[in-house]
C-alpha cells in the first residue's frame, strides 16, 4: 500500500537528478513534527505506507525536533552541519560517549519492542559473543564483566520501569557495537529494502546507518529512502542529507552505481542487513 506525498507550506528544492527529476519539488515541510511530515517524496514517488503499530511505522512517523535544529554532542557541544544532516530526531542522547552509530539502531529497536511491551523481544548480543536479554534483567539480574567472561546475578528486584530499560541500554551500548550487531542481523537484497533495515560495516571503527522512510516509483520499481545515524563521539540521531544527489537529498536511491556514499561513511550494497 503507498500514502501519497503530504505537506503544504516547505521550502522548494529544484531536483537536478539522473532518474529524470527535473523540476522545482516541494520536498522539505518546515513545520512537520514527524519524518512523514516533514519529508515528501519527489513527484512520481509515494510514501509506502507501514501496517500500523510495525516497526516501520514506528520510524516513519518518529518525532523530530523543529526544523534547523542542531545536533549535540553527548556533552553539550554542537556537531557542525557541514553537509550531513537534515533533520535531529526527538530522542535523547543521554550524558555518557556510549550511543554511537550501532547503539542508535540498537536503540530505536529496542524502544519501540519496549513500547509494545515486547520485552522477550529484547536481546543484543556483546562482542564477546555473550547474549544480553532484556527479559533477563527485567527479573532483576545484572551482568557481570570479567575480562572476556560474563554472567548473570541477581541483584535487584523485578521491574518493568522505563529508568531500569535505559539502565540495560547503557550497559549494552557498553559492550556491544558494529561488529556484534552484523553478525545478528541477516543479509538482505537492496530490491527488498525495508523501512528498518540497516547499511551496516563492522569494524574499530565500523558504522551503521539506518532506514527510516521508503517511497517507491509504482512504474519502474525505483526505491528512494531516508537514512539515519549516530557517530563519534556519541550525539543526537539524524537524518542525513544525500551528497552525491542534493536534487533528491536528504532522500536516496536504490539505482546508486557503486558505493553507498553518505556524508560520513561508504558502504556496499552487501552491507545492507535486517533484524
Amino acid at each position: 500500500m503507498i500514502l501519497t506525498a503530504c505537506g503544504s507550506k516547505a521550502e522548494q528544492v529544484t531536483a537536478e537528478v539522473s532518474e529524470g527529476i527535473t523540476e522545482t519539488e516541494v520536498l522539505v515541510n518546515p513545520v512537520g513534527k514527524t519524518i512523514a511530515e516533514r519529508f515528501s517524496p519527489p513527484n512520481g514517488y509515494s510514501r509506502v505506507m507501514q501496517s500500523q503499530n510495525s516497526y516501520g511505522a514506528y520510524l516513519q512517523h518518529f518525532k523530530l525536533k523543529p526544523h534547523g535544529a542542531q545536533v549535540h554532542y553527548y556533552n553539550g557541544e554542537v556537531k557542525t552541519n557541514d553537509g550531513i544532516y537534515d533533520a535531529v530526531l526527538a530522542i535523547d542522547v543521554g550524558n555518557r560517549d556510549l550511543q554511537q552509530c550501532a547503539d542508535a539502531v540498537m536503540r530505536l529497536r529496542a524502544e519501540y519492542l519496549y513500547g509494545q511491551e515486547q520485552y522477550d523481544a529484547i536481546h543484543f548480543n556483546f562482542t564477546s559473543g555473550f547474549r544480553a536479554d532484556y527479559s533477563k534483567w527485567q527479573q532483576g539480574y545484572r551482568v557481570i564483566v570479567k575480562g572476556n567472561n560474563c554472567s548473570w546475578v541477581k541483584k535487584a528486584a523485578p521491574s518493568t520501569a522505563y529508568a531500569s530499560f535505559k539502565e540495560y541500554l547503557q550497559v549494552v551500548f557498553a559492550y556491544a557495537g558494529t561488529l556484534s550487531l552484523e553478525k545478528e542481523m541477516k543479509a538482505v537484497s537492496m530490491d527488498d529494502l525495508q523501512v528498518g533495515d540497516v547499511f551496516i560495516k563492522g569494524g574499530s571503527p565500523g558504522h551503521a546507518v539506518i532506514v527510516m522512510d521508503v517511497a517507491v516509483q509504482e512504474q519502474t520499481g525505483e526505491k528512494l529512502f531516508l537514512l539515519a545515524q549516530s557517530y563519534m563521539p556519541a550525539q543526537e540521531i539524524h537524518i542525513l542529507k544525500n551528497p552525491t544527489n542534493p536534487g533528491i537529498s536528504p532522500w536516496y536511491s536504490t539505482n546508486f552505481k557503486g558505493p553507498l556514499i553518505t556524508p560520513e561513511w561508504t558502504f556496499q550494497k552487501s552491507h545492507l542487513k535486517r533484524f
